[in-house]
């Protein structure tokens, strides 16, 4: 999609509000301790697969900012970071998708979920845990259960729901080329 600057800053506001609500209100409690289940990322994944890495980083580091300062326990600055990591790396993906021609088939859809299970292994498996043990002095097999328990659930919702989610919105959209002009 080619993106004008109010059309992105829109989509950041609304994708940071959407990505708060479901991060917030929508989250499932995992067994591992300050680690859940999350929604809001096959949101992320699909705004990012719109408007690119920069409205990525932007809504997945507002949107985490709001939800931990909304929880009352500050900022946990090293997951809000790689949610921002997990929006830009999926913003890449945007330049091999069609989603506004209204193309996203089977070769798309592959595409898009080995995107997001390489950027949430990245942004999980490394950034979180690495992060928290530099900026928190967390302990490491504290951090790393809690980015793999967390990265994995977020591959799973991110396949379901961002798959749908970019599935309804392409056959939503016209196909390139099969509108015609009446004469």
């Amino acid at each position: 999609m080619k993106n004008n600057s109010v059309k992105t800053i829109v989509a950041i506001g609304i994708g940071a509000a959407l990505f708060f609500v479901l991060g917030r209100f929508v989250a499932i409690p995992s067994p591992v301790p300050n680690t859940n289940i999350s929604t809001q990322y096959g949101l992320l994944a699909f705004m990012c697969a719109l408007f690119g890495p920069i409205a990525g980083a932007l809504i997945g580091l507002i949107g985490h900012a709001l939800i931990d300062f909304s929880y009352g326990w500050g900022i946990w600055w090293s997951w809000v970071v790689a949610s921002a990591v997990f929006g830009i790396l999926m913003g890449l993906v945007s330049r091999r998708l069609h989603l506004a021609d209204g193309e996203f088939g089977k070769k798309d859809i592959v595409t898009f979920n080995l995107f997001q299970l390489a950027a949430h292994a990245i942004a999980w498996g490394i950034v979180a845990p690495v992060l928290d043990i530099v900026m928190y002095a967390e302990p490491a097999n504290k951090v790393f259960l809690q980015g793999a328990v967390g990265g994995l659930a977020n591959i799973v919702t991110t396949a379901v729901i961002g798959t749908l989610l970019c599935v309804a919105y392409a056959k939503a959209r016209p196909k390139k080329g099969s509108l015609k002009e009446e004469r």
